[in-house]
């Protein structure tokens, strides 16, 4: 379900995208009105679920983790319970960053960060003892071209 949003609206989602640590002022200042609304706005936004949260971005490589794996499932179980299991064994595991279910031959995608290869065999271990996978594979990201988390607003 989508939220209506007016070109202010967008404005400051742009604004706390690039930089969610600024003041009112700030934001004010650069989306052309005054603190109050833009107060009012946001937290409109943050009721209806357009904003979900305030975070930090890290750096992945200056804090060790180094490798960047996509990983490809496919499965041969479709049943409720396994689904429900999967999704927990995702969930408990850190190293998982994103885990998207595709259309197509590839059930599953994957986005994993570790230190290296010989912890990514750690994760698939233990991956694949928690949960019954028919084929698994996985692609190294040999070097990073774009990532952002801003949506185009």
């Amino acid at each position: 379900m989508s939220v209506r949003l007016d070109a202010t609206d967008r404005k400051i989602l742009a604004e706390l995208q690039v930089d969610a640590s600024q003041s009112l002022d700030e934001i004010a200042k650069k989306v052309g009105s005054s603190k109050t609304p833009v107060w009012n706005r946001i937290r409109k936004m943050r009721e209806a679920g357009v904003i979900r949260q305030n975070t930090v971005l890290l750096d992945a490589e200056a804090l060790g983790l180094e490798a960047c794996f996509f990983v490809l499932i496919r499965t041969s179980e479709h049943e409720a319970e396994w689904q429900q299991r999967f999704l927990s064994t995702l969930r408990a595991r850190p190293e998982v960053l994103e885990a998207h279910r595709l259309a197509g031959d590839i059930d599953y995608i994957l986005k994993v960060r570790v230190a290296n290869a010989r912890a990514y065999d750690s994760f698939y271990q233990a991956l694949i003892s928690e949960v019954k996978i028919h084929n698994v594979t996985a692609l190294l990201s040999m070097e990073e071209l774009k990532a952002t988390t801003v949506l185009p607003v």
